[in-house]
């Protein structure tokens, strides 16, 4: 049994063994701050997606199906995981001992892999439902379904091995957050953070370099110099960083944590990694928001309905979508002249094209119409 699980409470309360208690007050504030920020944008961000999902039926995709699973994931890393830090450093030390420190560190551990793996498979879906360019069936979701379920199931056959005697989960930093144990030096502590870094962090990686790469190939090949093009480019763009942001600098310091010099990481420095992986929680459902104009309108149109819930107001007309404007706008397009990504509809002139190429471009604007 390991040495942190027979620390008594008090001792914890204390200062918690592998943690530096050397982080100022002030320095705990800030944060305590930021950490307070994270929480409440990521609970509202979150909330508001999945209301909107919720409420709105025609944007149930199979794609969609993956967005909901990253969302209830970052969610679910709002209500259990981050407000045990916020509170551990608004007073400067861990409040729940031992076995809340080990929960804290699977739970986040789990829930961030979940998204990690659910953006990958994203990836995927919108590369097969692009390229295949058929219309949605019961397979389709089906698919969807197993790949939530399956990112699921492979996190939790990653997070759990450190419960389990492979590695552990305990204190990092300056004792107010916890995780695996990066500065372990063991063999079987360092083969766990290799696989880790594999499994769960590069192998998704590359599956979105593929698929998205496949994407924008499949672009140019239907719609030269168009703006679609330049969206797609966009959303590709938008999602590799903001996955590159979020986790490479916690898989950095964690690797140099664990095959670095000692003390390569000074334990103060490292919550800069852990709260740029918490941001996560809140640039997902931009991303969304930002690059999904059905999500966008009708995501408007539930914080109208919110505010007008608060003050007692009716929301403004404009703004509300009737039961006609939303079948519209998840109708399916298939006219070659129609390109659908959203709700909005660009006509395009296309006389001049061969018969070929006009069909090539209705399938592809009939798949796309699926996954954007």
């Amino acid at each position: 049994m390991s040495v942190i699980i027979n620390q008594p409470p008090s001792c914890w309360r204390c200062n918690p063994p592998g943690s530096d208690s050397s982080l100022s007050r002030a320095a705990h504030t800030s944060v305590a701050v930021a950490l307070g920020f994270i929480l409440v944008l990521g609970i509202f961000g979150n909330f508001l997606l999945l209301l909107v999902f919720s409420r709105y039926p025609g944007l149930r995709t199979p794609a969609n199906l993956l967005l909901v699973n990253i969302s209830i994931s970052d969610m679910l890393v709002c209500l259990f995981g981050t407000p045990l830090s916020f509170a551990a450093s608004v007073r400067g030390r861990w409040l729940t001992g031992s076995c809340g420190c080990r929960w804290y560190g699977f739970s986040n551990a789990l829930f961030g892999v979940v998204s990690l793996v659910s953006l990958s498979l994203l990836s995927f879906e919108r590369y097969a439902m692009t390229l295949s360019g058929s219309q949605l069936n019961s397979s389709h979701y089906r698919r969807a379904r197993l790949s939530v379920a399956f990112s699921w199931l492979y996190s939790l056959a990653w997070t759990l091995p450190p419960l389990l005697g492979w590695s552990s989960y305990g204190p990092e930093g300056p004792g107010t957050v916890c995780s695996v144990q990066w500065r372990r030096r063991s063999v079987t502590a360092r083969s766990y953070i290799i696989c880790l870094f594999v499994f769960c962090l590069l192998l998704p990686l590359l599956l979105m370099f593929f698929c998205y790469g496949r994407i924008l190939l499949a672009v140019r090949g239907v719609m030269r110099q168009s703006q679609a093009e330049g969206r797609i480019l966009l959303m590709v763009v938008a999602m590799v960083t903001g996955y590159l942001l979020c986790w490479t600098p916690y898989a950095v310091m964690a690797m140099l944590a664990s095959f670095g010099r000692p003390g390569a990481v000074p334990p103060a420095a490292a919550l800069i990694p852990a709260l740029l992986a918490k941001t996560s929680t809140v640039l997902n459902p931009v991303i969304c928001v930002l690059l999904n104009n059905q999500v966008r309108e009708h995501k408007c149109v539930c914080c109208n309905h919110l505010l007008g819930a608060l003050y007692g107001m009716a929301p403004p007309k404009k703004h509300v979508l009737d039961k006609q404007q939303q079948k519209k706008r998840t109708a399916f397009f298939t006219h070659p002249g129609q390109v659908a990504f959203g709700h909005q509809v660009h006509l395009l002139e296309r006389q001049n094209k061969p018969d070929k190429e006009k069909k090539n471009w209705t399938r592809f604007l009939t798949s796309a119409k699926l996954v954007f």
